[in-house]
């Protein structure tokens, strides 16, 4: 198969969808441009802040594009590469992004509440109570996952002890970005620059951290750079919106835009040819097609954590219900773009049908990086600087928005019903450095498992979510006279997919209990979450579908 073609074929079938299926939503639950928003009724400068659309566009893109769309296409190649294209493609179009525009819309029409307090509003308290414990727990995993991700991509040594130049500087162009951000948030809010100065600003800067930190670069083990990743954490989750989070991921997005653009030209380029089958079989490596492609590819096609972004932060930023379609919609179609090229490379770079040994995120990146060096004549070493700073940029610019949503997710689990003082357990919970903290260390416990212990489960949860949250905006569409039919097939696949898997899962982890290599900290907390996930998921099933099928509309 030819890469370009599919390539092509990827941008018409998503551009497609957002110009005709996304307008026809929008059109169909309707949208009002004079509308004031929740950012604008509640402007608090912490939260809810009015924004350009397309720095909301950024902030939504970097946080959703995590390690997923790299990971999960390049795993799933064992199947071939068609069945993957399929799912990414159809799985955008009509699941991940239709959930991601539907969660801002309902989040935006609801005062910019979370997915959690929209269940209690419309499902009830005990529904709202049950979903907020999903998603706390849920936030674990991916913190847990990503961060390993992260730390050992900024691990500066071989195992030999060697130094590994690119990986120590792109550490030392994350630190650069951490302090970078915090003066941008302050240069944006009291100068308060037009659109072109922040775009020219934003490029300079961005140019200059680059050439500072690879001119500069940070050695340190993964075990230092986990500290480092999990202290950034906690000051994401606590800090003002507009001081750190949000003018990083404005920043970031030029990294991660040019990370794609430079996959897609070069493909256009280099018209490579995609070197393996384009379908494998319905069983590889003992693994079944359904369930695991669909829960291995993730956040390529359709991912429950996007809906937290959209509804916990995203939403509290829109400044004109117009820009929902962009935001929402949009930025799952740039994913999915992202997923299908990250899956034309790495399958061009395969011989005889096996792909090279490494990581997804190696092989990604040190793909994209050839590309770099072969059209735009950058030294090697430049070149895979850049793509290592790309990448691990994918993984951090979801983790501190998790860590945030981790956080609101606790508060909002202990908070009383409005007119209820707290008592002194709720008020503990529900102080942001303690909720962040607690969130921190339990996360930090199931970091030590490794990325790849946990990476099947936090797939499982994560559609498992997607289930759950599709299930949930049902409800809303159906409680406010809109009509959600488009919704049930999605949710109804998503739920058999994700119950299925993280039933093998729990399967395999009682198969290392059997042949004694069950170890409490990797196999015991996993086969916890994975219960209390499945049960949760469950119960939230079961209060919703009586609002479902209620033919009364609230």
């Amino acid at each position: 198969m030819n890469g370009l073609i599919l390539m092509a074929c990827t941008i018409v079938a998503l551009f497609v969808g957002y110009r005709f299926y996304a307008r026809w939503l929008e059109n169909t639950w309707g949208t009002d441009a004079d509308a004031k928003t929740p950012a604008q009724l509640k402007n608090d400068g912490n939260d809810f802040v009015p924004t350009n659309k397309w720095t909301v566009f950024s902030h939504q893109f970097t946080s959703i594009t995590g390690a997923g769309p790299v990971t999960g296409p390049i795993i799933a190649a064992m199947f071939g590469w068609l069945p993957a294209t399929l799912w990414m493609i159809f799985g955008c179009i009509f699941f991940g992004a239709v959930q991601d525009f539907t969660a801002l819309y309902a989040s935006v029409k609801n005062g910019g509440k979370s997915m959690g307090m929209m269940i209690e509003q419309y499902i009830g308290r005990t529904g709202r109570q049950l979903f907020l414990l999903f998603c706390w727990l849920f936030t674990l995993l991916v913190i847990s996952a990503f961060c390993d991700i992260v730390a050992n991509t900024f691990n500066g040594y071989t195992a030999q002890g060697a130094e590994i130049m690119p990986n120590a500087a792109a550490a030392s162009i994350s630190i650069l970005y951490m302090f970078v951000a915090v003066a941008f948030g302050l240069y944006l809010k009291y100068r308060k620059p037009n659109g072109t100065e922040q775009l020219i600003v934003g490029i300079i800067l961005m140019v200059l951290m680059l050439w500072i930190g690879i001119a500069n670069p940070l050695y340190a083990d993964a075990v230092t750079w986990r500290y480092v990743v999990f202290a950034y954490l906690f000051c994401a989750a606590v800090m003002p919106m507009w001081l750190l989070k949000q003018p990083r991921d404005y920043l970031s997005m030029f990294l991660l835009i040019g990370m794609i653009l430079g996959g897609v030209i070069g493909v256009f380029i280099k018209n490579p040819d995609i070197n393996m089958p384009a379908f494998v079989g319905f069983e590889v490596k003992g693994l079944d097609l359904f369930p695991m492609l669909f829960v291995t590819i993730a956040c390529g096609a359709v991912s429950g954590f996007h809906s937290l972004v959209s509804s916990g932060t995203s939403s509290k930023m829109i400044a004109n219900e117009k820009d929902m379609r962009l935001v929402g919609y949009g930025s799952m179609c740039v994913e999915t773009v992202l997923g299908v090229v990250a899956l034309i490379v790495v399958c061009a770079a395969a011989t005889d049908g096996v792909l090279p040994s490494g990581t997804p995120f190696q092989l990604f990146s040190n793909s994209i990086a050839s590309f770099l060096t072969d059209i735009f004549g950058l030294p090697t070493e430049v070149s895979a600087c850049i793509m290592t700073m790309c990448v691990s940029a994918l993984a951090l610019t979801s983790v501190d928005a998790v860590a945030r949503i981790g956080r609101m997710s606790l508060q909002e689990l202990f908070t009383p019903p409005e007119g209820v003082e707290k008592n002194g357990v709720q008020k503990l919970f529900t102080n942001p450095v303690f909720a962040t903290t607690l969130t921190l260390v339990l996360s930090y416990l199931l970091c030590l498992a490794g990325y790849m212990s946990i990476w099947p489960l936090f797939g499982s949860a994560n559609q498992l979510l997607s289930a759950l949250v599709l299930t949930s905006l049902a409800v809303f569409l159906k409680a406010t006279g809109r009509k959600g039919y488009m919704l049930y097939i999605p949710m109804t696949i998503m739920f058999c997919v994700t119950m299925t898997a993280l039933g093998m899962s729990v399967w395999r982890i009682f198969g290392t209990l059997a042949n004694g290599t069950f170890v409490f900290m990797v196999d015991g907390l996993q086969l916890i979450l994975a219960i209390a996930l499945i049960a949760l998921a469950l119960m939230v099933v079961m209060h919703c579908l009586p609002k479902l099928s209620d033919k009364k509309v609230n």
